[in-house]
């Protein structure tokens, strides 16, 4: 057992990506069910709605799950004591400084792991207390940084001096797992494999998007407002980018049209008008298929993998 596996209690050393309108309650707990760490995504939710959504996910499973909180979008403050409330001690942060969350989610027993886009913010997290970092490199979907997966996980592995790194970005099989583990990752935080999961509970026009998508079949955009995301090329990206590019646009403003929109999409199936996101290791993923066998298919390949490496020592 490792050390991530052996902190939080999971089988395997896998978080679920927290996707707004994807790692809902059915997700979450498929991917706890199945060994790994499901991540509830909580971006401008209500605090009313973070509580069901909290007791819905017990009803589905009894493994360990977590939260991620988008600071910027100000929720902070009213959603993070209810799930101490509701006894859920596990967090990563995004969008935002988590430094003031690190010490009460401490005292309250929890854990948290901040998403950091440097090695140098992975070392300040870890000389304020977090208790490790996920790192996502821009390959990823949604909001992402500028450093690519390869170069952001090493980076921050040797910027850290103790705690666990999990890489994110870029991986949705066992060869990418494998190559987390060789830059010095403790885990992998895997999002756009688990949108073409039976479990997502999302239309299957979404799924099929990322079944479909060819090798450049994402942009980014963002870039001018402060947050680049990474979205796919349908007839809603160009309006998402002209939007960037309005004077005096903010995040808030683009994240006003942009998360509805991705809710849409994901409901009602709109692909070609709505928004949609998805990480550029999209046009690896063939098919759908259950959670459980996700994350059991990309752990024995990545052992194959790992194996296999012995025989090409120099």
């Amino acid at each position: 057992m490792g050390r991530l596996t052996e902190m939080l209690g999971i089988q395997y050393p896998i978080f679920c990506g927290a996707m707004g309108g994807v790692s809902r309650p059915e997700l979450v707990a498929a991917v706890s069910n199945a060994g790994g760490m499901g991540i509830l995504a909580t971006a401008g939710a209500k605090p009313e709605a973070v509580r069901e959504d909290i007791r819905k996910i017990k009803e589905l499973t009894d493994k360990p799950f977590g939260a991620n909180v988008a600071i910027i979008t100000g929720n902070a403050d009213d959603i993070i004591p209810i799930f101490l409330e509701e006894g859920v001690k596990f967090f990563t942060t995004g969008a935002g400084n988590p430094v003031p969350y690190i010490k009460p989610i401490h005292d309250a027993g929890g854990i948290i792991f901040p998403v950091v886009p440097s090695g140098r913010v992975a070392k300040k997290m870890e000389d304020n207390g977090a208790d490790g970092v996920v790192v996502e490199g821009t390959e990823a979907g949604g909001h992402v940084g500028t450093a690519t997966t390869f170069t952001l996980c090493q980076q921050a592995v040797a910027a850290v001096d103790h705690i666990p790194v999990v890489c994110a970005g870029g991986i949705a099989d066992g060869h990418g797992v494998a190559a987390a583990y060789a830059l010095g990752a403790d885990g992998v935080q895997v999002g756009t494999a688990f949108v073409a999961s039976v479990e997502a509970p999302i239309h299957d026009n979404y799924k099929q998007a990322v079944v479909k998508a060819n090798d450049t079949a994402t942009v980014l955009s963002g870039s001018n407002s402060g947050a680049p995301m990474r979205i796919e090329k349908n007839a809603a990206a160009p309006k998402h980018i002209a939007m960037d590019k309005e004077e005096g646009m903010t995040f808030q403003k683009l994240e006003a049209y942009t998360i509805p929109s991705l809710v849409k999409a994901a409901s009602t199936g709109d692909v070609e008008n709505e928004i949609v996101t998805y990480g550029q290791i999209a046009s690896i993923i063939k098919e759908v298929k259950p959670v459980k066998q996700i994350i059991e298919e990309m752990f024995a390949e990545a052992n194959e993998v790992i194996d296999s490496l012995q025989s090409k020592k120099i």
